[in-house]
């Protein structure tokens, strides 16, 4: 990562590992990378609105989790960017494979009886995401966790693809939005890492407001976050399916998608 401009703000130096591109306390005096921080709202309050909406539906436990873990992914990357601290970078970084195994089992249980508990994956994927765990508190090697992070989206790629394509062609288009929105964050992750020199000196010609625009990797956070909610949204639409509900994507105020699953059963 490019180092950050030497300024001192309310958290004192970065003790991360990573320092992205934004420049630190441009903005706030107490925000370290300001648009990197509030940017994390699109995976914190929607999932949370997710979770409470799926408890009222009185639908399984999972999937309260997988709207809580992105939740919790996007309150330990407020805490990361917000402070620069070795301590909250892992309160970030560790959630995203926590949650992403959530994503997993649901996805992967998606066609198994109903409110049964499978103990085979879980304990797989505990046993994955422990040693993840232990073996990055060792190394400190981001790298690591970003390859880790990976094997988990590939196994939720290939499953989304397998079911789209032999099971329910009719969920394609939720599934490839959900994929495509996430690519695109991951492309302006790769964007920010790599030119990061040429884009703070565009920021440095720009507005603040239009230099705003150039900070990828709060676009990461807003895509990646809108690709994780609609990848619940599908699985969520899979499981009710498969359990013979009526599931159905509607859009408040006619912009966010929300799941309405009715709870009588078709015959």
């Amino acid at each position: 990562m490019a180092p950050s401009i030497d300024r001192q703000g309310y958290w004192g130096r970065p003790t991360s590992t990573l320092d992205w591109c934004e420049e630190n306390y441009v903005v706030s005096y107490y925000i370290a990378e300001f648009w990197n921080t509030v940017s994390n709202l699109i995976m914190i309050l929607p999932p949370i609105c997710g979770a409470i909406h799926t408890f009222k539906d009185r639908l399984e436990f999972r999937y309260v989790c997988a709207f809580l873990g992105l939740a919790a992914v996007g309150v330990g990357s407020w805490c990361f960017h917000m402070t620069l601290l070795y301590e909250m970078q892992l309160l970030d970084e560790l959630p995203m494979i926590y949650s992403c195994c959530v994503f997993v089992y649901c996805l992967y249980e998606c066609f198994k009886q109903e409110n049964v508990i499978h103990y085979f994956p879980i304990t797989l994927l505990l046993i994955f995401s422990i040693s993840v765990s232990v073996v990055y508190l060792l190394w400190k090697e981001p790298v690591f966790h970003q390859v880790m992070y990976g094997v988990l989206v590939g196994c939720l790629v290939m499953r989304s693809v397998f079911i789209v394509t032999w099971v329910y062609p009719w969920l394609r288009p939720l599934c490839y939005t959900s994929l495509s929105v996430f690519l695109l964050g991951f492309v302006l992750w790769n964007i920010d890492n790599l030119l990061c020199d040429s884009l703070r000196a565009t920021r440095q010609r720009l507005p603040p407001v239009v230099g705003a625009v150039t900070q990828f990797h709060a676009w990461w956070h807003i895509l990646t976050g809108l690709g994780s909610y609609l990848h619940i949204l599908f699985s969520l639409q899979i499981r009710s399916t498969y359990l013979k509900h009526r599931p159905k994507v509607k859009f408040v105020c006619g912009v966010w998608p929300v799941m309405h699953i009715e709870s009588q059963k078709t015959s």
